[in-house]
């Protein structure tokens, strides 16, 4: 979508406010959440923990009067306490407990979700609090009434007592329970605001360096947007003295840039001739330096190829000549037979030159079917079985039970593989391992060829594919890049992972058939 400067500069502006009013709602939205917070400590828990703390002094002030009771001698004193304590205690711990459980319930309507379950809970405390203070005055109203008697009961004054005793210990215990959870809490709440306090702090100056950072880019943006104003008449001004050579170069699609692309068209219109006839003829030059270097290759590699098999021919009939031949001692005949031995060996070596040179003169066209990859692998193996026992090299077959077949010509992808086996069996003259393996892709085969050796440098890398390069001394540095030629020419890709000392890794990729 093409924006004009106008349309650029208030989106810009826009983002800005848009920033600083996303901090100033989160700023919000923390302060109502630390309001929240506050009012759940300070009107809720705070208020239950008081009434708890009133509770527990009531019920220590009733234990007291009991023991008081208990301790008293005259019946009109014991009868006028017991007066006092059925008049005020009950009421006085009834509205207590009633004013408890309403806070709880006034707790429940703006305590957050995760507190909803904690405040039920103090509920059912409450609630079991009442129960038990029923039971209490079931069982105070019995030692009131042994106590009030004309004639006292000792034995069960005494027993009366011992049960009230139980309920007011199991009550303490309640209440102490009650005040301690709350005080926990409180203090975990308290910790916790504090720290989420301290990260909402972190969080606005993050958020408002953000939003200031959103504006100093927009700024920017603003400016970069008019710069090419400056640079467009700068360019206009040259183009006008003549400097046909200047280019503006100003990207985007706004007003300015049209224009500027529309200078910069009408000053390349003025040279376009003459650089593309430069540029025909530099690469006219490169295709035929390319050509005669692949027709000398060719030739040079055909005259040499012909005396080759003369000179092969003529080593097997003096061979031949050889064995048939006698000589006056064992000495002379060992050395005849290892100066012919060196001579065919030299002769195949430049035979196989011969063959890479034509190869890359003229690779032939791969006839394509559907093959197996790994049965073609597992033949490669074990064909260079012996080879890589005798090097000391370990091979790990890591075939993918399910890899796809390929589309290629065999004997080419056999060559290939065989030139990547060599290479890391060179690599590694002290022996190593050596993992081949094969993954289906989603329109490829992979086939990784590590190897443990030496590896390379990434200046070697950067020229492995090149022709003629090798590091091998007596290597023709074909291999390599004919290898590439015939993955190439199958739709694939060959490339090398490599680090000194960590080994080399060549990944081909096929397409699947």
């Amino acid at each position: 979508m093409k924006l004009s400067l106008a349309t650029r500069i208030f989106l810009g502006y826009a983002v800005v406010l848009v920033t600083f009013g996303a901090v100033s709602l989160f700023s919000v939205a923390e302060l109502h959440r630390n309001q929240q917070e506050i009012r759940l400590v300070s009107q809720g828990y705070l208020q239950l923990s008081q009434d708890a703390a009133a509770l527990e002094t009531f019920h220590t002030s009733q234990g007291k009067d009991t023991e008081r009771l208990v301790d008293e001698d005259n019946v009109e004193t014991r009868r006028a306490l017991i007066r006092l304590a059925r008049m005020y205690i009950p009421p006085l711990i009834s509205q207590r407990l009633a004013t408890t459980r309403a806070t709880a319930r006034e707790i429940l309507t703006y305590a957050p979700a995760g507190e909803q379950s904690f405040v039920r809970e103090l509920e059912v405390r409450i609630g079991e609090l009442e129960k038990q203070y029923t039971a209490h005055g079931r069982t105070a109203e019995a030692v009131f009434t042994a106590l009030a008697s004309d004639t006292l009961d000792r034995a069960q004054v005494t027993a009366s007592t011992a049960e009230l005793r139980q309920v007011e210990a199991s009550i303490g215990r309640e209440l102490r329970a009650l005040r301690t959870i709350l005080d926990n809490r409180i203090r975990e709440r308290v910790d916790r605001a504090e720290e989420h306090e301290r990260r909402t702090g972190l969080a606005i100056i993050t958020l408002s360096l953000v939003a200031v950072g959103v504006g100093l880019g927009a700024t920017l943006l603003s400016a970069r947007t008019l710069r090419p104003v400056r640079t467009l008449i700068e360019g206009v001004s040259r183009i006008g003295k003549g400097d046909y050579s200047a280019q503006l170069g100003v990207q985007g699609d706004d007003e300015v840039a049209v224009l500027a692309r529309e200078f910069d068209a009408m000053a390349r219109s003025l040279q376009a001739r003459e650089s593309q006839l430069k540029a025909q003829a530099e690469a006219l030059a490169r295709a035929e330096q390319l050509a005669a270097v692949g027709r000398i290759s060719a030739q040079v590699a055909h005259e040499v190829r012909n005396p080759l098999s003369s000179i092969g021919l003529n080593v097997e009939m003096i061979g031949d000549a050889l064995d048939r031949a006698a000589f006056r001692n064992e000495d002379d005949e060992r050395e005849a037979k290892e100066l012919l031995t060196a001579v065919t060996r030299e002769v195949d070596r430049l035979t196989d030159v011969t063959e890479q040179y034509l190869r890359m003169a003229r690779p032939p066209k791969p006839t394509l079917v559907s093959e197996d990859v790994t049965e073609v692998l597992g033949g490669v193996l074990d064909f260079a079985r012996e080879e890589l026992e005798r090097a000391g090299v370990e091979v790990v077959r890591a075939f993918a039970r399910d890899t796809p077949q390929v589309l290629a010509d065999e004997g080419q992808l056999r060559q290939v593989f065989l030139n990547l086996l060599r290479n890391s069996r060179e690599a590694m003259p002290d022996g190593g391992r050596l993992t081949v393996s094969t993954r289906g892709l989603e329109k490829e085969v992979e086939i990784s060829v590590q190897d443990t050796g030496r590896g390379m440098t990434e200046t070697v890398r950067e020229r492995l594919f090149e022709p003629f390069f090798s590091t091998k001394e007596g290597g023709t540095g074909l291999g390599l890049s004919v290898s590439q030629q015939i993955l190439q020419a199958h739709g694939g890709t060959l490339a090398c992972q490599s680090l000194p000392g960590q080994g080399t890794t060549f990944v081909l990729r096929l397409p699947r058939a």
